[in-house]
């Protein structure tokens, strides 16, 4: 057997990335019909034939979508190249394929899983390299897991370099920030490559794939797919910039030596509770509690405000649901509690002189510009973080949370009425979940008006 190995431009530049000394971590595509996919698998492919016994995975959101889509194309890639089914196998228990040198690619599941949250079932795993389909469709947890997990099987003595495809689409999440925002800026670390492949660089295809690219209807997913538009939600409601989003978390700001935590207690005691640490306008710590309850939330507050040393008019709780009875806590005199539905808050009149204060549960009766209070605190964060006035050390799952969150926030006041924003619940239904990552950062802005 002797294949040719026909490469368009594209993805003969990616074979270079691939055989290079230097890239660790390639993303490659960006745009639907570059020719992602046979790239993945016929570099997976050769590997395993040219590194006797090495092993490899593929690795996407759903497995099942993995058999459907990739592994198909694995099927027409051994097709072209004349390579005969005996040569490998697919193990339909334990999910890879075998070749009959001992090299081996196992297919992987990487969905999140609330009971493995920290991916640990890979913790174990040991690889050669490794490709990820559809990169934007995993959380980042699963790529910062697997990692850790390549360059750990025969690499010394394959005389083989570590390395990790991914393949994607254009997406907002954490490709955005990791890879094509510092592209972009030419930030991007030394072992990073970002190599965008459109429809129009794959000559066997590109005729095909512009027909039915230009078919699509919806002009965000039109630009997204046929020309790679990495930004392409460039609506003029939006409250946040994008890029501005992105910088929070590698802002320099003036810290201030004043603490505040801001508690969101999820509404319907669910979700995990969030305690958010502030330092002026820097989030310096961010914690997930899934095992308070109502009752032991408010130790874990006294507790936080003794070893922080933040005194407890420093402290908000979100005052719906599980935390509503908190702020009349006689353990915990003085926080403030937050509602949505609370009226904004008048600027133009000295705060002590307000004629109530945010911790009761009746709603005060005052007007201003804004629907309510959760609304005001929205827009001042958006004037705040596309400043760049705001900073945040959280970590990297949870930026991709906040950012996504709060890229959903439009402007929808009507002629003549008060500002509004968009309501969580179209939030909730536009991601799948309630914004309540973004919360804490929406309540800190209380402080601030």
């Amino acid at each position: 057997m002797i294949p040719t190995i026909k490469p368009t431009k594209k993805q003969h530049i990616a074979y270079q990335y691939l055989k290079d000394n230097n890239t660790k971590y390639l993303l490659f595509g960006g745009g639907a019909g570059g020719g992602k996919s046979w790239l993945g698998c016929e570099w997976l492919i050769t590997n395993c034939y040219f590194y006797e016994g090495s092993k490899w995975f593929i690795g996407r959101n759903e497995l099942s979508r993995l058999m459907k889509s990739s592994f198909e194309t694995f099927k027409k890639v051994c097709k072209y190249h004349g390579i005969p089914e005996s040569d490998w196998k697919l193990n339909g228990q334990y999910n890879f394929i075998e070749f009959k040198n001992g090299s081996r690619i196992d297919l992987l599941d990487l969905a999140y899983k609330p009971s493995d949250s920290e991916y640990e079932r890979f913790g174990s795993l040991e690889y050669t390299g490794g490709w990820i389909e559809e990169a934007g469709e995993v959380e980042f947890k699963a790529f910062d897991v697997l990692k850790s997990r390549i360059g750990r099987h025969q690499n010394k003595e394959l005389n083989v370099k570590s390395k990790l495809l991914l393949t994607c689409n254009p997406n907002d999440g954490w490709l955005f920030r990791v890879f094509y925002l510092p592209y972009k800026k030419g930030t991007l670390p030394n072992n990073y490559q970002f190599l965008q492949s459109l429809y129009s660089d794959n000559p066997y295809t590109a005729e095909e794939y512009e027909e039915n690219l230009d078919e699509i209807s919806d002009v965000k997913t039109r630009k997204r797919l046929k020309q790679g538009d990495w930004e392409y939600n460039d609506d003029s409601s939006l409250l946040f910039n994008r890029e501005a989003l992105n910088d929070v978390f590698t802002n320099t700001i003036d810290i201030s030596a004043t603490k505040y935590l801001i508690v969101d207690v999820a509404g319907d005691g669910e979700d995990n509770i969030v305690f958010s640490y502030w330092k002026g306008l820097k989030e310096y710590k961010r914690t997930k509690h899934p095992e308070l309850n109502s009752s032991s939330v408010r130790e874990k507050i006294r507790q936080v405000a003794a070893e922080e040393q933040i005194p407890f008019s420093n402290i908000i709780v979100d005052a719906i649901g599980v935390g509503e009875h908190l702020p009349n806590d006689p353990l915990l005199n003085g926080i403030v509690g937050f509602k949505s539905s609370y009226a904004a808050i008048r600027t133009d009149i000295n705060p002590t002189q307000l004629p109530y204060v945010h911790t009761t549960s009746v709603a005060p009766k005052l007007t201003t510009d804004y629907s309510n209070l959760r609304t005001q605190c929205v827009f001042l964060l958006a004037t705040k973080v596309n400043n760049h006035e705001i900073a945040s050390d959280c970590d990297e799952n949870q930026k991709d949370l906040i950012v996504q969150e709060l890229s959903q926030y439009k402007e929808i006041t009507k002629d003549g009425g008060k500002r509004k924003v968009t309501s969580k619940e179209d939030i909730k239904e536009a991601i799948g979940r309630s914004p309540d990552d973004s919360d804490t950062w929406v309540m800190r802005m209380y402080f601030v008006i």
